[in-house]
């Protein structure tokens, strides 16, 4: 799923493509995609987009009133949720949908504004690459309606570490959850809360209630330092427009790498997988080499459930070698 870096590099782009220029048209190939009914899609369009913003992990387009409106009117947003396997493609005006995986083609004219960074008109494509259909189109009327749509985390790259200390407090969960959860945190995922936590050298079960102030710091400042640096590395190699975007990058220390080494220690990553995620963590960096039990499999094997890497290395070899 796109996090926040992913999230703040497509809207840079699509912020000098659009903004200034009026949504002709939404082409829906997905009948699943629209998520409101009121108002109607055809409400927004020849409406000037004024400004593209980050709503947690959404994208959202706001439109200028009609000419004519009356002064009360309430501005239209467009809000949408990529999910876990939604993307966005630009491409020259008129494109059609792709008939396999696209959802929505979103024609924009040429520039009515002077302050468009683009006057051309282009087409922004949106796709998702999986069966479940997960992504999401909602249009609202006015900035409640918009801000109702996305849990009320906070912004961590807007806070203070005192703000963050209380927020990670209020609530006594794990690290990986309670950074991955959007009421606390906006923005953090599966793959950057991996990151995160192995910058910080925590583990991602530790419990936010035994956490010391020292502690939340070092992890505060862990987190800029991730989503700064990749928001960076993200938004040096997007090119023309960010069309391979992945939760899988080659830099990445520990998120997909299981079985790899780890780029501070050489130990091996291992991970937990759970439902659609997986976590990833170095033992010998985080859990002080303990291996963290994965539910099912720990279940499945009890007293042979390795509980160092010293361990599982040992049963491997003795499984090798036919002891």
């Amino acid at each position: 799923m796109p996090e926040l870096p992913d999230v703040t590099v497509y809207i840079e782009h699509l912020e000098r493509r659009t903004v200034g220029h009026p949504l002709e048209r939404i082409r829906l190939a997905s009948p699943f995609l629209l998520r409101t009914a009121d108002p109607p899609i055809a409400e927004v369009y020849g409406r000037e987009v004024r400004r593209v913003s980050r709503l947690g992990k959404r994208i959202v387009f706001s439109f200028a009133p009609p000419a004519k409106a009356p002064k009360k009117e309430e501005p239209l947003h467009l809000v949408i949720h990529l999910m876990i396997a939604g993307r966005f493609r630009w491409k020259p005006a008129g494109a059609p949908v792709p008939g396999k995986i696209g959802l929505a083609a979103f024609d924009f004219g040429p520039a009515t504004s002077k302050k468009a960074a683009e006057k051309d008109a282009g087409t922004l494509i949106f796709t998702e690459a999986s069966s479940k259909k997960r992504a999401s189109l909602h249009l609202v009327r006015g900035d409640a309606a918009m801000l109702a749509l996305a849990p009320a985390g906070i912004e961590v790259l807007d806070v203070t570490t005192d703000e963050f200390a209380e927020r990670l407090r209020s609530e006594n969960h794990t690290l990986k959850r309670a950074l991955t959860d959007p009421h606390l945190f906006s923005g953090i995922g599966n793959a950057y809360s991996d990151e995160i936590l192995h910058h910080a050298r925590m583990s991602p079960v530790k419990l936010t209630s035994r956490l010391t102030d020292e502690e939340i710091a070092t992890l505060h400042a862990s987190i800029r330092e991730v989503l700064v640096t990749w928001t960076d590395r993200l938004r040096a190699r997007s090119g023309e427009f960010p069309e391979n975007v992945t939760a899988f990058q080659p830099e990445m220390a520990v998120h997909g790498k299981y079985g790899k080494p780890c780029p501070r220690c050489d130990g091996r990553v291992q991970r937990i997988r759970y439902a659609d995620n997986e976590m990833n963590y170095c033992p010998a960096c985080q859990t002080e080499g303990k291996l963290l039990a994965d539910r099912s499999l720990s279940r499945l094997m009890r007293g042979d459930w390795p509980k160092t890497l010293e361990a599982l290395e040992a049963k491997k070899e003795r499984a090798r070698s036919g002891i």
